[in-house]
């Protein structure tokens, strides 16, 4: 990418994923329905789908200095961090259960939730239309609802620890679903849900943006791949 004018890394990481799924995959010749991947290998093509919309191969919004900073953490990281970067971890805060992992994906925003996403630069915490309006209510100061206040706090004391063991720091985000800088966390989220999407869940959000989802993704990857 940095020595070829006219390469075209999205093209490369198509084409290596394709071989890959060809040598690798179990499938009968023209049937991509009966295609699969052995279960090391099954989360793979996954972390090249969010690859190639991350700031390493993307270079749109970004100064040539920025994308260059990206690269060189990436080279320079160790394995878990490095994965952070490319896949970001996404938990989960709501009153029906503790923390917990949830996909990287639009379906995972309801209005009663709390999203905590890790991307290694930045921290995002992100509440649910529900939860913000409770918040700016001023919920969490009035007795008898200190499991709300509780709620409220988790993310911001999960995002401490993240924050203090990290160099450099990462930056934190707090946001609520629809405010402006709910982007931080849109961008990294596969568009199951977009503008374009019949029967959008109640209450989730909808993504603007014309990117294939995952789903998509891997339709044509399962085809090109049995050929």
């Amino acid at each position: 990418m940095e020595t070829e004018a006219d390469f075209d890394p999205i093209r490369w990481l198509d084409r290596a994923l394709i071989r890959l799924c060809t040598k690798f995959g179990d499938y009968q010749k023209e049937t991509p329905s009966s295609f699969s991947l052995s279960p090391r290998l099954s989360i793979f093509p996954q972390f090249m789908f969010n690859l190639r919309r991350s700031q390493f191969v993307q270079v749109f919004n970004n100064s040539p200095d920025e994308t260059a900073y990206f690269r060189m953490m990436l080279e320079r990281e160790n394995v878990g961090n490095a994965v952070a970067m490319i896949q970001p971890s996404l938990i989960s805060y709501s009153f029906q259960s503790g923390p917990m992992p949830v996909l990287l994906d639009a379906t995972a925003i309801a209005p009663d939730k709390i999203l905590l996403l890790d991307s290694y630069f930045s921290v995002v915490i992100f509440h649910g239309i529900t939860i913000a309006q409770w918040r700016k209510a001023g919920y969490q100061d009035q007795e008898g609802h200190e499991a709300f206040a509780q709620l409220l706090k988790a993310p911001h004391d999960e995002s401490d620890a993240i924050i203090k063991e990290r160099f450099p720091v990462p930056r934190l985000v707090v946001c609520d679903q629809y405010g402006s800088q709910a982007r931080f966390l849109l961008a990294k989220l596969n568009p199951s849900v977009t503008y374009n999407s019949d029967n959008p869940a109640p209450g989730g959000d909808v993504i603007f943006t014309d990117d294939v989802s995952f789903e998509v993704f891997m339709d044509h990857l399962q085809r090109l791949a049995v050929q």
